[in-house]
């Protein structure tokens, strides 16, 4: 078993922003290997994650990003479970990051469940009947469908986007938001708006 050296716990903590002790042990299971250490503390997060999703979060901040040049302007409302996490400069820097994200990248939907399932189904009619989908062998079409559906996602989604040019969803980013917190965070609505549209 390698020896877990403080070094290797204070790598690991500004690599996840996890706690001192959950670093330690996470290094001591993964034999110090910090990589694998980050990746078994990620998961950890998503499973706790998981289980405060079903909290009330009716505290949050709801806020305003105005790119540069006045053109493209943003309001968001993001929601937590308490005011005291709700003021932390955490919560607040990925408000803004959600902000930037919808003035950039366009989302029409804060979820997968938040697309009407009409809809969906017309989108999912259109990919169908699409000519390069009828070309290819019955079998596949609807899983070629479903990939579509998913690269769709990424793009309409705010969730499924990639965040800026991070291997990470938006998702992804508010989970480890939800982990270092402790709180259940949601993104509950946007609105974008771009002069002239």
């Amino acid at each position: 078993m390698a020896k877990i050296t403080a070094e290797m716990v204070k790598a690991l903590r500004e690599l996840s922003g996890a706690g001192v002790m959950e670093c330690k042990r996470a290094l001591e299971e993964s034999d110090g290997d910090v990589e694998k250490a980050a990746v078994l503390l990620r998961e950890r997060g998503q499973a706790a994650a998981a289980k405060r999703a079903e909290r009330e979060a009716n505290e949050g901040q709801v806020a305003s990003y105005i790119h540069p040049g006045g053109r493209i302007g943003v309001l968001i409302e993001v929601n937590c479970e308490t005011d005291f996490v709700a003021r932390t400069d955490e919560f607040q820097k990925l408000v803004r990051n959600l902000a930037v994200q919808v003035a950039g990248l366009r989302p029409l939907y804060t979820t997968i469940d938040a697309i009407p399932a009409g809809e969906l189904e017309a989108k999912r009619a259109a990919l169908l009947d699409d000519e390069n989908t009828q070309k290819k062998p019955e079998a596949l079409r609807a899983q070629i469908v479903d990939g579509q559906l998913k690269k769709w996602f990424a793009e309409a989604v705010l969730l499924e986007q990639p965040f800026r040019d991070q291997d990470r969803t938006v998702g992804e980013l508010v989970t480890e938001a939800i982990a270092k917190t402790g709180e259940n965070i949601k993104v509950r609505r946007f609105v974008r708006f771009e002069l002239g549209e």
